[in-house]
């Protein structure tokens, strides 16, 4: 999966990763005003299956829609993406600049920490931060 999404894909997907399974309508009736145009959801949904995003199943003369790839997946993968493109790889930059940016406070690093640390057996391709 690396197919990026542009980001009206990346608002459907929330919505069907929301909802595990949707008409085209049930996906508008969740996306924010002003609603896009029926055939533009359709068109979207159909781009996204040909991505192997989406599949579907028939239900009389329409479709229902489900997501096929995983939101952590996706997450995952876009994270990857995020860190290899703008720190060289690393995790200690990527969470340094969103500290420096977005002035986490200690509570929220400790947080963070934990959270890693709940998680030995995963690969981690920098040392664990430590403060």
């Amino acid at each position: 999966m690396s197919k990026q999404l542009t980001k009206a894909e990346e608002q459907i997907m929330q919505v069907l990763w929301e909802l595990n399974e949707a008409s085209v309508k049930e996906v508008i009736d969740k996306l924010p005003i002003p609603k896009p145009a029926y055939n533009t959801v359709s068109t979207i949904i159909r781009i996204l299956e040909t991505k192997e995003f989406v599949g579907h199943t028939s239900v009389g003369r329409g479709f229902i829609y489900h997501p096929i790839i995983a939101k952590e997946s996706y997450s995952n993968e876009s994270l990857q993406k995020l860190m290899n493109g703008y720190f060289e790889g690393s995790f200690n930059s990527m969470v340094s600049f969103f500290v420096k940016k977005n002035k986490l406070d200690i509570s929220e690093l400790e947080t963070i920490l934990k959270e890693i640390n709940k998680n030995p057996s995963q690969k981690i391709i920098n040392p664990p931060l430590k403060f």
